[in-house]
C-alpha cells in the first residue's frame, strides 16, 4: 500500500475513505497561518514545501500533479512517473487570465505577482527533468506538457465512477450544469444563455466565488442550488435532459459522469470533451458541441439539439462512458508502472528501496 505525501491535508474524518483512512504526511504549508482555509495564498512557497519530503526510500514515486508536485526530489536509482493533470495553467497559458480574474493585472501587487509567476515558470520547466515518464489524462493535455517541457508522454484517461452513476433512461423537462463556480468554468454564460430562453429549464448545481454574481444575472427559469451532496448530483444527471458545459477542461469528468447516466451532452469544443463525447458519430452520437464561449452560441448548440433529440440515446451515451471505469484506469496504469518499472531494472539503473509506490498530491 502507498504511503501518501501532500503539501495540505484538511479532509475531515468522515471523507478519507478514498485514501483507504490512511495517514498523510504534509508540508510546513499545513501549519502556516490560515493555510486551511487560504492555502492558496501561499503558492510562492509551494516549490520549495515539495522539495522537502524525503523520498529517499522509494524506488518508485507517483506524483499526482496539476500544480508543484511533479517537483519531488529523486535519485538516479528511483523511478518517477508523474500523472499530470496539466502544467501548471495559471503561470502558463492562462497567465493573463489569472490576473485579471484575480485583480492582479495592474496595480502595486501586479509586478511582484509577475515576477513571482516567472519564477515559478523557470522552477517548474527545470523540474520537468527529475521525471522519468509522463502520464496525460488526455491527448489534450499531451500536447500541452510537450508545448511546455518538450517531453513525450502517454495518454491513461482518468477514472470515472460509472458504477455509481447508473443509467436511467427515463429524462426529465431540464437542461443541468454541475461545476464550481470560478470564471473558468464560464458557468455565467450557460445562465446568461438560457435567460434568454425562458421556455427552457436550467438547474445549476455547484458553489464559489461567483455563485452571488451568477444568482443575480440567473432568471426564472434558471434553479440555483448550490453545493449538493453526491446523491443529489447523481439524480439530476441521471434525469436531466441534456448536460451544458462551457469550459475549456482538462479532461472534465463531470461530462463522463453525466454520460454515464445516459445524459447527451453540449459542451464547448476544445479541450479534453472532444474525447469524451462522440458529437461525430453517424450512429450513435452522444452530444453536440459549440465552437465560442458565448450566450449565442449555447443559445444555438441548444436548439440545434432539440430539432434532433431523437438521435441520442441513453444506451449509446452510457456505453460511451463505460471506456473511461475505474477498472479500466487501474489496470492501464499498474501495467504502465510494471512496464516502466521493468525497463528501468532492464537497463543501467539499479531501483533500491522499498517497493511501495509513493503518492504525492497537489
Amino acid at each position: 500500500m502507498a504511503d501518501l505525501f501532500s503539501l495540505v491535508d484538511f479532509l475531515p474524518p468522515g471523507k478519507r475513505k478514498f485514501i483507504f483512512n490512511k495517514p498523510v504526511n504534509t508540508s510546513f504549508v499545513q501549519h502556516l497561518p490560515f493555510a486551511r482555509k487560504w492555502f492558496r495564498k501561499y503558492l510562492a512557497l509551494m516549490p520549495l514545501a515539495v522539495e522537502q519530503f524525503d523520498l529517499s526510500g522509494y524506488n518508485l514515486v507517483i506524483s499526482n500533479s496539476h500544480s508543484v508536485a511533479k517537483g519531488v526530489i529523486t535519485g538516479p536509482d528511483q523511478v518517477h512517473i508523474c500523472f499530470c493533470h496539466s502544467p501548471m495553467r495559471y503561470a502558463w497559458e492562462f497567465q493573463h487570465q489569472y490576473l485579471e480574474e484575480s485583480g492582479l493585472d495592474k496595480g502595486l501587487l501586479s509586478c511582484p505577482t509577475r515576477w513571482m509567476l516567472h519564477k515559478v515558470r523557470m522552477w517548474d520547466l527545470r523540474t520537468a527533468n527529475g521525471v522519468d515518464e509522463f502520464v496525460a489524462n488526455s491527448h489534450f493535455i499531451a500536447r500541452r506538457i510537450w508545448k511546455v517541457y518538450r517531453r513525450e508522454a502517454t495518454v491513461i484517461y482518468p477514472p470515472v465512477d460509472v458504477d455509481s452513476f447508473t443509467l436511467q433512461e427515463n429524462k426529465e423537462d431540464f437542461y443541468l450544469t454541475v461545476s464550481r463556480l470560478v470564471p473558468y468554468k464560464k458557468v455565467k454564460l450557460i445562465v446568461e444563455a438560457f435567460g434568454r430562453m425562458l421556455d427552457k429549464r436550467l438547474v445549476v448545481i455547484g458553489d464559489g466565488p461567483q455563485y452571488e454574481g451568477i444568482r443575480a444575472v440567473a432568471t426564472k427559469n434558471v434553479e440555483m442550488l448550490g453545493f449538493q451532496n453526491f446523491e443529489v448530483v447523481r439524480q439530476h444527471m441521471q434525469r436531466a435532459r441534456c448536460f451544458v458545459f462551457a469550459a475549456e477542461e482538462d479532461f472534465g469528468i463531470c461530462v463522463a459522469e453525466a454520460q454515464a447516466c445516459g445524459t447527451p451532452v453540449i459542451a464547448f469544443g476544445k479541450g479534453g470533451v472532444l474525447e469524451i463525447v462522440k458529437a461525430n458519430s453517424t450512429e450513435a452520437p452522444t452530444g453536440m458541441f459549440f465552437q465560442e464561449q458565448t450566450p449565442d452560441a449555447i443559445m444555438n448548440a441548444v436548439r440545434s439539439f432539440e430539432s434532433q433529440v431523437r438521435r441520442f440515446t441513453p444506451a449509446a451515451c452510457r456505453a460511451n462512458a463505460v471506456r473511461f471505469s475505474n477498472e479500466r484506469f487501474r489496470n492501464e496504469f499498474s501495467e504502465f508502472c510494471e512496464l516502466v518499472l521493468m525497463q528501468s531494472r532492464s537497463g543501467a539503473k539499479i531501483l533500491s528501496g522499498r517497493p511501495s509506490p509513493e503518492v504525492v498530491q497537489s
